[in-house]
């Protein structure tokens, strides 16, 4: 399995049945089918199942039946009798409203927190996430590992952000929004060929963490909000900054997002 491209996302510990030193987890399983997803690899309307898919990637079917698992509860894929999944359709469009959704959302969240006041509990979630973050990123360039660190550094930060709003109401919308194709926090692509780029990319989240604590310490509500709704497109208008392929960059503005076959490609979330 070659390494083109490296993506990480939501946090699935089973491994794939490769040699254990160079194992990756279920992790990065589950990211190398969202970006085929969104490369077009397998199009919009594709019966995909488990033998076919654990072919593709050479792994056994549990791992892939895990990852089928997640990406439907994501929404990019639909069962399709007892054992099948459909890829669903989706555009360009589809992803960067409810990627915009997702920061309208957690913008409230954050200030909901920041009104309701940054308890000692709370503050000391965040502040192991960034030093979390900066461990991850000490190196100065990233590593096969670091995916499962960030991602999980990452969700946790997000969680945080809903949980002190206090509020159920915002925590469903939220949740529902993260059944969209991409919306979720924890939907995270990375170029493994352009991993200096994306080491930057990450940089600048990192960044906007510390600067999203900043304000919650200062109790500057609307300050907050504004830098949290930004912080969500990170993923979707930031890539080309980078000199970094967006996700979805490919697919048509309106339509099923079903671009022309690309090779196979391995995740080394």
């Amino acid at each position: 399995m070659s390494t083109n491209d490296l993506a990480f996302g939501s946090n699935q510990v089973e491994t794939l049945n490769d040699p254990p030193a160079a194992a990756p987890r279920a992790t990065t399983l589950v990211a190398e089918l969202r970006r085929w997803l969104a490369e077009g690899r397998y199009p919009a309307g594709a019966r995909l199942t488990e033998e076919t898919v654990a072919q593709d990637l050479g792994v056994s079917r549990t791992p892939v039946r895990l990852a089928f698992r997640t990406l439907a509860q994501e929404g990019l894929l639909e069962v399709a009798g007892k054992r099948g999944f459909v890829v669903r359709a989706f555009s360009a469009d589809d992803v960067r409203c409810a990627v915009e959704v997702r920061g309208v959302l957690e913008g409230l969240a954050a200030r909901r927190l920041c009104e309701r006041g940054l308890d000692a509990a709370t503050l000391a979630v965040f502040e192991q996430c960034l030093a979390d973050g900066e461990a991850v990123l000490a190196r100065g360039t990233l590593e096969p590992g670091d995916i499962e660190r960030w991602s999980a550094l990452n969700a946790r930060f997000h969680a945080a952000l809903v949980d002190g709003a206090g509020s159920r109401v915002v925590a469903d919308a939220i949740a529902r929004n993260d059944h969209l194709p991409f919306a979720s926090a924890d939907s995270i692509t990375l170029e493994a060929e352009a991993l200096d780029r994306e080491t930057v990319k990450l940089q600048v989240a990192q960044l906007q963490h510390r600067l999203i604590v900043d304000a919650l310490r200062s109790g500057e509500s609307a300050r907050v909000e504004a830098l949290v709704r930004e912080h969500a497109l990170i993923g979707v208008r930031y890539a080309p900054l980078f000199g970094l392929q967006p996700v979805l960059a490919s697919a048509p503005a309106s339509g099923p997002a079903s671009v022309p076959a690309a090779a196979p490609t391995s995740a080394a979330r």
